[in-house]
């Protein structure tokens, strides 16, 4: 008898909401439609890639550049990065802190860097970026610049798999190291270069054999300071990115390991 009760009485309950339904629907519609017009659901338009300031300004106003703005300060280069046209392939402080590592760190990005094989090697470890000589940070500095202004649009297609039609394009660097630069045309949908593009750098440490190199993804791209260009690196996490084959190295400051070689010998 009581199941039977609550029956009857869950009939009553759904009969008299539903003719309330009807007005709530409505009423529901009217509210996201007056919404829809209020000031804070205005489309914000596209991000401005314009920055009116140079490109060393541009480093010290994002709190991601912070240790770069002060290694390009050391290593001397001040007046290129306020003065000259360049197009800077800009690593976060983070390829910085992953460069000089911990010692005995048993956090995994920060495991086996630098400090660590300073410190196996029984050498002084970097505790400030001035205890690298600026020689050094200005050689590999130089090494994710090029002189003038390239956008993304600049550079040609890349397609790791089709190097031969793709190849993207090869560059002199600032201090004269050779880089491949190329854009990957993703696929969407499985419709092979439909997708977004995707703005990449390889540095090649042999000239003699332009197919060996250390690529790096960028993650944001045309940023526009008065005097020149910044490609935002990304950050390797695990396997590629979108379909950039992108190297462990690129995590490191130079694009790969010869800064840790040259560091070491140094002191």
């Amino acid at each position: 008898m009581m199941d039977f009760n609550r029956k009857i009485n869950m009939k009553y309950i759904m009969k008299k909401y539903m003719v309330y339904l009807p007005v709530f629907i409505l009423g529901t519609i009217a509210f996201m439609s007056s919404c829809s017009k209020d000031e804070y659901y205005n489309d914000g338009g596209k991000a401005n890639p314009v920055f009116n300031g140079t490109v060393l300004q541009y480093l010290e106003s994002n709190p991601k550049f912070d240790t770069i703005a002060q290694i390009v300060k050391i290593a001397g280069m001040e007046d290129v990065f306020n003065n000259e046209d360049i197009t800077f392939f800009a690593p976060t402080d983070e390829v910085i802190r992953r460069t000089i590592g911990l010692v005995n760190s048993l956090v995994p990005e920060t495991r086996g860097g630098l400090n660590q094989q300073l410190f196996d090697a029984n050498k002084d470890t970097i505790k400030v970026l001035s205890d690298v000589p600026a020689a050094l940070w200005r050689k590999y500095l130089m090494r994710y610049m090029l002189k003038g202004k390239f956008l993304a649009k600049d550079f040609p297609q890349l397609d790791y798999a089709l190097r031969p039609l793709y190849p993207g394009a090869y560059y002199f660097g600032y201090n004269g190291d050779l880089s491949n630069i190329g854009v990957v045309y993703n696929t969407a949908n499985d419709v092979k270069y439909a997708g977004y593009r995707q703005l990449t750098i390889s540095n090649v440490p042999d000239i003699s054999d332009p197919n060996q190199f250390t690529s790096a993804a960028v993650a944001t791209s045309d940023v526009q300071p008065k005097n020149g260009v910044v490609h935002v690196l990304a950050v390797y996490l695990f396997g590629s990115i979108g379909e950039v084959r992108v190297d462990p190295g690129s995590n490191n400051f130079g694009l790969g390991y010869e800064f840790n070689r040259e560091v070491i010998l140094s002191r």
